[in-house]
């Protein structure tokens, strides 16, 4: 990408469901920023996808998604085909658009985030198959799932490509559908929702108990025992 000046957020979309093309690149912009400075889009990671309507806007791969530009943005139909091209030259795709379109056909998602935060990557470690945990107040702010529920979160194993990803996150998603996020060992995670607000909010909960997770193993308390030995 060529220099530019980082842009700056102006929350004008802040709390709206729906969107003009023009807000939703723009609310595309504000929340990779937003997620750069939460550690969960650095080193060019990560990535953020908003459907509106049967229009997905995605963020571009490999690129500061700090200093991204609406721009910057690619616009997919629901197919996953490229339908806008980004105005700025030399960009490529998302390498998540496999996976993201997973979310958006087989759960009806409204957004998808990709995190790369090191809370979400340290708890694919204290676990094989899925994460597991219970007796948190946070767990409620999860689609469908109480305090005292144990919730339970598949994990994937990563693979040397992003796109090589795509069949055993469909077959997590089919296979865990009260959950709300997959997990990629030594990655990180996928969430969604159903519009922009709810994904965010989704993965805010989820990184919180990832954090208590591993905060409790080096405690030496189980996550999936509700915090206790």
């Amino acid at each position: 990408m060529s220099e530019k000046s980082v842009w700056k957020p102006a929350f004008v979309t802040r709390q709206r469901e729906d969107l003009t093309d023009a807000e939703a690149r723009a609310l595309i912009c504000e929340l990779c920023h937003h997620f750069y400075h939460q550690g969960w889009a650095s080193g060019t990671g990560g990535g953020v996808s908003v459907r509106n309507g049967e229009r997905i806007f995605m963020a571009p791969s490999g690129v500061q998604k700090e200093r991204m530009l609406p721009e910057d943005i690619f616009v997919l139909n629901r197919e996953g085909e490229v339908i806008e091209p980004p105005q700025t030259p030399g960009l490529k795709v998302s390498a998540c658009r496999p996976l993201f379109l997973h979310a958006y056909t087989l759960r009806n998602a409204g957004a998808v985030i990709h995190s790369h935060g090191i809370y979400a990557m340290l708890a694919t470690l204290l676990y094989e198959k899925n994460f597991v945990i219970t007796n948190q107040e946070m767990l409620k702010g999860i689609e469908g799932v109480g305090a005292f529920d144990h919730h339970e979160v598949p994990i994937i194993a990563n693979t040397a490509y992003e796109e090589e990803l795509t069949n055993s996150l469909e077959e997590a998603i089919r296979a865990y559908p009260k959950a709300q996020a997959v997990l990629v060992k030594g990655h990180g995670v996928y969430i969604w929702g159903r519009d922009w607000m709810h994904a965010k909010a989704q993965a805010e909960c989820y990184h919180y108990l990832f954090e208590v997770a591993v905060k409790l193993h080096q405690m030496g308390l189980s996550p999936a025992h509700g915090g206790l030995a």
